[in-house]
């Protein structure tokens, strides 16, 4: 994207879904009785920040919504955990994404599970245990789950953009 208007424009779009869907998300009573099981919808803005507006952008995007949610909606704990998951979870699908053998959904994929692994070793480093690894299994999968889900979301979102994103 050239024109700078249109880039900044999306920017903000994207920095104002993420924040909504991270509380709308806080709204959905989604508990299996493992603490940390969540849609990841703010993950669908991030996933296609990435693949339109682009990497430093969509990595500020994540930065920026996780710095409001926390600050809102959380405490200093959650703000640790999300930025360790967020942080991991972004460079890890940074990578896949510069592979180029993933689909967006492989990367979402790739990003749901790994929010989970850096929020577990936040968590391990922060309570001084590593029992809390025993959720890892759980949270694993539903990860992967989610950010295949919200990965083919994420095609149709950016196969949509990409008519007005050039």
């Amino acid at each position: 994207m050239k024109n700078i208007s249109k880039k900044t424009a999306f920017f903000a779009l994207f920095v104002a879904l993420a924040f909504v869907f991270s509380y709308l998300e806080s709204l959905i009573p989604f508990n299996f009785g493992i603490p940390g099981i969540k849609l990841g919808l703010a993950n669908l803005v991030i996933v296609t920040a990435l693949y339109t507006v682009g990497e430093k952008q969509a990595f500020a995007v994540s930065v920026i919504r996780i710095l409001l949610a926390g600050l809102t909606f959380g405490g200093v704990f959650s703000l640790v955990y999300s930025l360790a998951g967020g942080i991991l979870s972004y460079c890890a699908m940074l990578l896949a994404k510069r592979c180029k053998a993933l689909s967006v959904t492989g990367v979402s994929l790739i990003g749901g599970a790994t929010h989970n692994i850096g929020q577990i070793a936040a968590a391990a480093v922060v309570m001084e245990t590593y029992r809390i690894v025993y959720y890892l299994p759980v949270l694993l999968l539903t990860g992967a789950v989610t950010g295949a889900v919200i990965g083919i979301v994420s095609t149709l979102i950016i196969n949509r953009l990409k008519q007005v994103i050039k």
